[in-house]
């Protein structure tokens, strides 16, 4: 592994800790009506999917041990690109159960560094 990916693979876990943070206690409703906390959360997924895309061109053997990889790349640029075609309800998703067995990858993968 690359030094410079242990400091994105960190990124990234600090980017989903702080998301955990923000939607804690929260469900779909909650986090529809606040504005500040969906704000952060989109922000926090297009570091992590500017990180997955750094570790994609620069260490292509570690971006392929991340199973949600392409699709993070993929949220960071609809976030980015169509945010005023966000779906709320999709964001929710990724956040309540898909977040999870991602740090546990990434968690894994820092670890080896």
């Amino acid at each position: 592994m690359r030094p410079e990916t242990l400091k994105l693979l960190i990124d990234i876990l600090d980017a989903t800790s702080e998301i955990r943070e923000f939607t804690h206690g929260y469900d779909l409703t909650q986090y529809r009506k606040d504005s500040k906390c969906r704000a952060a959360v989109e922000r926090k997924f297009e570091i992590i999917g500017e990180a997955c895309t750094r570790i994609r061109d620069n260490d292509p053997n570690t971006f392929e041990k991340i199973d949600y990889g392409h699709q993070i790349i993929g949220l960071r640029n609809r976030v980015i690109h169509g945010y005023d075609n966000v779906d709320d309800a999709i964001l929710w998703d990724v956040v309540s159960s898909k977040l999870h067995p991602f740090v546990t990858q990434v968690t894994t993968l820092a670890n080896e560094a």
